[in-house]
């Protein structure tokens, strides 16, 4: 290493942890709510200050960012992750939808697809969040869903709209007004200049509040009838997913040509789950499972243990290198063996998450220059299993080393083919969503990651709800990933990951970030930020990321050719100096720039010294919070 580039490392390794933020950070001591956008944390603040415990709060946002289209709406899909003080446990809620009736290999390719759709109808799952949010609030809330929504119903009268999301409706217009029922809610000037809401204009949804108060007439029908809160809450939640409002539903999926029947709606049920964990230098980090992106993280934890980061320097030409490799070797895997685990007894994640696993991966990184050919490697081993999958690596160009603790590439490994990725690519890899964070004074503890049915959405008939488009996260080809081929009632491997985090059995931080591919990339830097670099939350919230290319893209493309790696591309912030830009391309980097590389990250640090919290809501985007 030259001289002048060891000093910058060891001056920005000292200097980092004084940095200014452009947010300050959020500080409170009863309450802190945190999301992606100002009303609907707004809308948190207003059940906390009503009384209502972080779950309940949580859901209201979750509510309020769903009635704005905050790349996302009541159709989609919800993953949370919850500290229960009472318990002092991390459960996971599975509120993914499911593919649905007649959604096989064989219907798609039938139609000349090599991936389910991105948009309309055919491109939606059950819907999740509705559920999600009903089964949260009855198990774990004090408040009743009349109460809890509140919020939202008044932001579906009418709220002024923001630029952001009116623009993109106008931006989507084409696409939307396919849909008539699209058509019906996002433009009120059809046949002007402009058709879609003006920034600051009230936004109406009667449809959609409409819904919203049928579901709320069944709760308080129900609590008349001496129904306790539970109940009540769950008798809406049959009303959308069995009475009237499910039935039209189905009814506008499929006059659009999509396959949600009655009885896909009756059979789904949101599921609460055992989340994975692995300990980070006395750290706890808890993900969701395998029907997530979510361990992928966790994976990256495991290998990056075995290295002396700090050392390094925080953003330093070689900490960089040492985390493209980490995410490289450990997003191959995901790319493989990460699918729905109630359709596959042979998913080797006690292999994947182990710590012998992830030593022998992080023996594998060449230390002076990019691994373009990085593919799956060989958890089975670990579990002292066969690998039952050689043959479809075989055909992805992968033989077994003599160890068969591994694969090495044939120099023909096709998806390692470099091409630059363009904008519509990148489009893909940063799709967003939006997250949802909330902690109360009493220990409860809410992160969530909500999505679907996102911009340009289909909305289905008269429920106002648009529907989600999460079956793209679906392969045909096993040979792509055997445990993630589309299959009536599974769950697609999905993007979205919350993430909390323990320390002495106190938690420690909760966080999540919205955009595609790159969600556990951030998230892990930021984590990082945190525990390596002593950061604090807001500052580790805004702080320079990269991301990388070297993966599989979940979401988009209608050719195999547009989800493959783009192997060495590499995403950096704008101000990276230019001795650790000359040393990446040396190492075979092919690299890019942007004035903000992280996405919007939202997080909760907890200051046990002081008996407070701390929020941090990155500069990237318009989320925001409040705290008490």
């Amino acid at each position: 290493m030259k001289l002048p580039f060891l000093l910058f490392t060891i001056c920005l390794s000292v200097v980092v942890t004084a940095q200014s933020t452009q947010k300050p950070p959020l500080h409170g001591k009863n309450w802190m709510a945190v999301t992606g956008k100002p009303l609907a944390a707004t809308a948190g603040a207003i059940i906390f200050q009503r009384g209502g415990n972080a779950v309940d709060a949580a859901c209201a946002m979750l509510a309020a960012t769903c009635t704005m289209w905050d790349v996302l709406s009541w159709g989609g899909e919800t993953q949370a992750l919850i500290y229960n003080p009472k318990t002092k446990k991390v459960i996971a809620i599975n509120a993914m939808g499911v593919a649905p009736t007649g959604a096989t290999v064989e219907f798609f390719k039938s139609k000349g697809y090599n991936f389910p759709p991105e948009y309309g109808a055919l491109a939606a799952t059950t819907p999740g969040t509705i559920g999600g949010l009903c089964y949260m609030l009855s198990q774990y809330g004090t408040m009743s869903l009349k109460e809890v929504l509140a919020p939202a119903m008044e932001l579906a009268a009418g709220y002024p709209i923001e630029a952001q999301t009116a623009n993109s409706m106008e931006r989507n217009k084409a696409m939307l007004k396919e849909w008539p029922y699209s058509k019906a809610v996002f433009f009120p000037h059809l046949g002007e200049k402009r058709e879609a809401p003006e920034a600051g204009e009230i936004f109406v949804q009667k449809d959609l509040l409409q819904t919203l108060t049928k579901m709320i007439a069944a709760e308080q029908e129900a609590l008349k009838k001496g129904k306790y809160r539970k109940d009540a809450i769950m008798a809406a939640y049959d009303r959308f997913y069995k009475g009237d409002i499910a039935k039209e539903f189905v009814r506008g999926c499929q006059e659009q040509g999509g396959l949600i029947t009655m009885e896909d709606l009756a059979r789904w049920k949101p599921v609460e789950e055992e989340p994975t964990h692995v300990n980070y230098k006395g750290i706890e980090v808890y993900k969701l499972q395998q029907w997530t992106q979510g361990p992928v993280m966790l994976q990256a934890l495991n290998v990056l243990e075995n290295f002396d980061l700090k050392a390094m320097g925080y953003n330093s030409a070689k900490y960089i290198h040492t985390l493209y490799q980490a995410m490289s070797l450990t997003f191959a895997d995901r790319d493989f063996y990460y699918g729905d685990p109630r359709f596959a007894t042979n998913q080797p994640m006690k292999g994947l998450l182990s710590k012998a696993y992830a030593k022998q991966r992080a023996g594998l990184i060449d230390w002076d220059k990019n691994d373009s050919t990085i593919g799956p490697g060989n958890p089975y081993p670990f579990e002292g299993k066969i690998n039952p999958y050689i043959n479809l690596l075989q055909q992805r160009g992968y033989t077994p080393d003599t160890s068969k603790r591994n694969f090495v590439p044939r120099h023909d490994v096709r998806e390692n083919a470099f091409t630059m990725p363009d904008t519509a690519y990148m489009d893909r890899l940063w799709r967003g969503t939006t997250s949802v964070e909330a902690a109360d004074k009493d220990g409860w503890v809410v992160s969530i990651t909500p999505s679907g049915g996102w911009l340009p959405a289909c909305i289905a008939g008269h429920t106002g709800v648009g529907m989600s488009q999460r079956m793209q996260s679906f392969v045909l080809d096993s040979v792509l990933n055997p445990f993630n081929v589309v299959a009536p009632g599974k769950r697609p491997r999905v993007t979205l990951t919350p993430s909390l985090a323990m320390k002495e059995g106190k938690p420690y931080a909760s966080f999540a970030v919205q955009g595609g591919d790159t969600q556990d990339q951030n998230l892990l830097q930021f984590f990082l930020n945190m525990a390596e670099f002593g950061m604090t939350v807001q500052q580790a919230c805004e702080a320079a990321n990269i991301n990388s290319n070297q993966l599989w893209l979940s979401l988009g493309g209608t050719k195999t050719d547009d989800r493959k790696p783009r192997p060495g591309s590499l995403l950096l912030n704008n101000r990276t100096p230019e001795a650790v830009q000359t040393e990446l391309k040396r190492m075979g980097y092919t690299l890019s720039f942007e004035d903000r590389s992280s996405g919007p990250i939202n997080a909760i640090w907890f200051d046990w010294k002081h008996g407070s919290f701390w929020g941090g809501s990155s500069n990237n985007g318009e989320d925001y919070g409040i705290g008490w």
